[in-house]
């Protein structure tokens, strides 16, 4: 009996395994191969290259077999050693990018390139707008939990969307975020009062409008949800909302029409942007 059920144990952590191998990124394949070509095109093994760059001959063979995604730094300095010219750095956004959930990975994409993006969030800071300690806190009660390292991998992809605030050419940013998501206390009052004080800091952007939604409006058109609004580099509007880790891109001309629609509704009720900074001032001063 203890046999049967050992090799059942082992047949499900095999499975698990070809599973996780299977759903490995594209983009950190890829990179792990051109990574491995330049290597061996150097002239180096990889316990070499490591030593040259500063990391472990695991976390070199990790990457080249892209079982785990190379960091920035990883990047920058394998570039320079095997002399690539800034080909290993042209894919550090993609490698980035498959950090993130599947489900939001198609719009991070569409996000990347927008001319505008108007932002609707009712009960949490919104990602472009996260301290790291904030992502950490919202990552760490995901249900079903999540492992350390891909906590790690979508805090790090979450910080690198925020590029889009100073982005060149820049994109104009305006986000609503509900009065609650600000005294909800998450990860507690320290995490929440340097969230507090990005939000300022952020706000005083010229490309960027933070508004709060204050709380006991009664109805508006946000009680239906997060939403979110963009206009892509060519100048078409589309839609994009998420719920329970399901995303989704909404395309149809009239539905966006009805998104922008409640957009403008929600910001003429929302507090204009200098009473917003009014009140995130004083829950910082209260804190």
């Amino acid at each position: 009996m203890s046999e049967v059920r050992d090799k059942r144990i082992a047949r499900t952590a095999k499975d698990r395994k070809d599973r996780e191998e299977v759903d490995l990124p594209g983009a950190w394949t890829a990179y792990g191969r051109l990574l491995q070509h330049l290597r061996k095109r150097a002239g180096l093994n990889q316990q070499q290259l490591g030593d040259a760059i500063g990391y472990s001959m695991e976390q070199v063979a990790s990457v080249e077999q892209g079982r785990r995604p190379a960091k920035a730094a990883f990047t920058t300095a394998a570039d320079r050693v095997l002399e690539a010219r800034g080909v290993l750095e042209v894919l550090q956004d993609e490698v980035d990018r498959a950090k993130l959930p599947r489900f939001f990975r198609n719009f991070a994409l569409i996000e990347s390139e927008v001319v505008s993006r108007f932002s609707y969030d009712p009960l949490l800071v919104p990602g472009l707008l996260q301290t790291e300690a904030y992502a950490r806190a919202v990552f760490a009660g995901h249900c079903p939990p999540l492992s350390e390292e891909i906590a790690d991998q979508h805090t790090e992809a979450r910080l690198n969307r925020q590029k889009l605030l100073t982005r060149v050419p820049m994109a104009e940013l305006s986000f609503i975020i509900g009065e609650e998501a600000l005294r909800d206390p998450m990860g507690g009052p320290e995490v929440m009062r340097e969230q507090w004080q990005r939000l300022l800091e952020v706000s005083a952007l010229r490309n960027v409008e933070v508004q709060i939604m204050p709380a006991g409006r009664g109805f508006h058109p946000g009680k239906n949800g997060p939403f979110v609004v963009v206009e892509s580099k060519e100048h078409r509007l589309l839609g994009y909302f998420e719920s329970q880790g399901v995303g989704c891109v909404v395309q149809d001309p009239a539905d966006v029409s009805a998104f922008a629609l409640r957009y403008g509704k929600l910001r003429s009720q929302a507090l204009n942007v200098e009473e917003s900074a009014r009140l995130i001032e004083r829950l910082v001063g209260g804190a």
